[in-house]
């Protein structure tokens, strides 16, 4: 089931957001790795250890942990220069989805789906679902954006996860947080 809201209307309309948070939501700011996301106030914050390639943060309902948002900074070789050293968004998408997609094995495996791309506010957005035979489907919106921290660069993967039976509880609070992610 699709949201009244879509993915793209939500990434151009989350400067805005920031700029009026207000509600159920409130501004997490991580100065280390420079980026800010608007989360949910309920929801938890954990962090797993930074070992200098890469740093994990997750933010979660207590109730359930199926549906989460998380921010994996990734360290980058010197070929990668910019977003765009990954191919445009459409490329970049569907070299994701389809290297998880497994529907076509006998038997059948994970079926991944793409549903949208969009470049915007030096990010790639990516919407997509994933599924595997007799389990749930998942919904994914991710956003990728990529950031020097003076020696290197660094690869931000944002991904907002939920399974169809919370999308109505956990649909906008994920695309929401996703899209209101921003490097500084």
């Amino acid at each position: 089931m699709i949201g009244a809201l879509s993915f793209p209307s939500l990434v151009a309309a989350a400067s805005a957001a920031e700029n009026d948070v207000q509600g159920d939501f409130r501004i997490y700011s991580d100065d280390v790795n420079k980026f800010n996301i608007l989360i949910p106030k309920d929801w938890q914050v954990g962090a797993g250890e930074d070992n200098g390639f890469r740093s994990v943060t997750a933010f979660y309902p207590e109730e359930v942990y199926s549906s989460n948002v998380s921010v994996v900074i990734t360290g980058l070789g010197a070929d990668f220069t910019r977003l765009e050293s990954f191919g445009t968004v459409d490329a970049f998408a569907e070299n994701l989805v389809n290297g998880l997609d497994r529907s076509w094995q006998r038997p059948p495996g994970l079926a991944a789906k793409l549903i949208n791309s969009k470049a915007a506010n030096g990010l790639y957005y990516i919407e997509y679902s994933l599924q595997n035979p007799g389990e749930s489907c998942r919904h994914i919106f991710s956003a990728i954006g990529m950031a020097s921290n003076g020696w290197y660069n660094r690869l931000y993967t944002v991904t907002g996860q939920f399974v169809e039976e919370e999308s109505e509880k956990y649909r906008s609070k994920i695309e929401k947080s996703v899209s209101s992610f921003r490097l500084v």
